[in-house]
This record gives C-alpha cells, structure tokens and sequence, in this order.
C-alpha cells in the first residue's frame, strides 16, 4: 500500500509541473508588441513568479526546463504563439534563459522565509526579476549590438513598472493558491524534496 502511494505523489509532482508549464504557455500569450523594442510585453512573468514561489527550487527548475524544451522543439508555448530554438538563441531569448535562475532563486527564498507571504513574498521575488533583465540585457545587447544605455532604454525601463505590478499580482495569487491547496489537504503537491 505504501509503495502505491509513494509512486503517486512522483506522478502528482510530475502533474503539478506540468500545469504550471502550461500556465506559463498561457500568460506568454497575454503579449503586446512594442514597436521601439523586440521584446514585448507579457505575461509569463507572474507565471515564472508564482512556479517559484510556490514549486521551489528543483521543481521549479524542471518546470521552465519543459516549458523551455517545448518551445525549442517548436511548439507555440513563447509569446505570440511561437516556438522554435531561434526564440532561445535570438535577442530576447536570454529572457527566456533567464526563467531559469529567476525561478531557482525565488523558489529557494520561499523555501527558507520564515514568513513566506504578502509584501515579504513580493521582496524575495525581485531577485528574480532582476535575473530575467540581466539575462535579457546581455543577449539583447550581444547580438544587437547595443550599448547599455541602448539595453536599459529598450529591453529594461519600459518594463520594470510592469513588472513591478506583476510581481504584487503574482506574491498574492501565489499566497491565494497556497491557502487553498493548504485547506483542501493538496500542500503536498507543493513540497519540493
């Protein structure tokens, strides 16, 4: 009966990883195009926040590494319905590489807070934003050859109160959903071992 249940939560963490990839797919395509910059506005943000915060650290990293594997292999998962590896490898792909520490970090900060919620889960998701352009700003600069002050007008500033907002909107949807899997007996789902 044990090694029954043991096998069930693997598949249940498998599950969990799953929707959160596809809820980060989701967000992506609330995109707007911007025409002063190749990087548009979108969602996915609060999607990567929220892996983090409520995933932690290793399933919050196999999550963005599905999410990032399925849009490499063409599916239309990355904003504006597209996918293919020249979304990694082009000038906003390193926003995309970027997913990945920013998820690693927040949800490790989650993990060791001793009060994980409100405003103090919003502060220990900066680092995490701070990820995503500093990753973002390094291949936008690289292969458009942009100088930094070009990097911070186009791929950083235009952005930041956006992202700012979606970091309130993600530190309490993220709060949200853990009440509600904690009340209904679900927090499991959200242990990273």
């Amino acid at each position: 009966m044990t090694d029954h249940k043991n096998r069930r939560i693997p598949l249940a963490r498998l599950t969990v990883c799953a929707f959160f990839a596809a809820l980060i797919a989701v967000l992506a395509q609330l995109a707007i195009p911007v025409p002063f910059s190749p990087v548009p506005f979108t969602g996915q943000v609060i999607g990567i926040l929220i892996t983090g915060a409520l995933l932690g650290p290793k399933a919050g990293v196999l999550t963005i590494a599905a999410y990032l594997l399925l849009g490499a292999a063409g599916a239309p998962v990355f904003s504006m319905a597209r996918g293919g590896i020249h979304m990694l490898t082009g000038p906003t792909g390193g926003y995309l590489w970027g997913f990945i520490p920013a998820v690693a970090v927040t949800g490790q900060l989650v993990k060791i807070s001793t009060k994980p919620s409100g405003i103090h889960t919003a502060i220990l998701m900066i680092p995490a934003i701070l990820l995503i352009y500093l990753f973002g700003a390094l291949q936008l600069g690289f292969l458009m050859q942009y100088s930094i002050k070009q990097v911070l007008l186009i791929g950083i500033l235009p952005f930041l109160p956006f992202d700012l907002v979606k970091l309130v909107i993600a530190s309490l949807l993220s709060g949200k959903i853990k009440m509600s899997l904690d009340l209904n007996g679900l927090a499991h789902l959200l242990e990273d071992s």
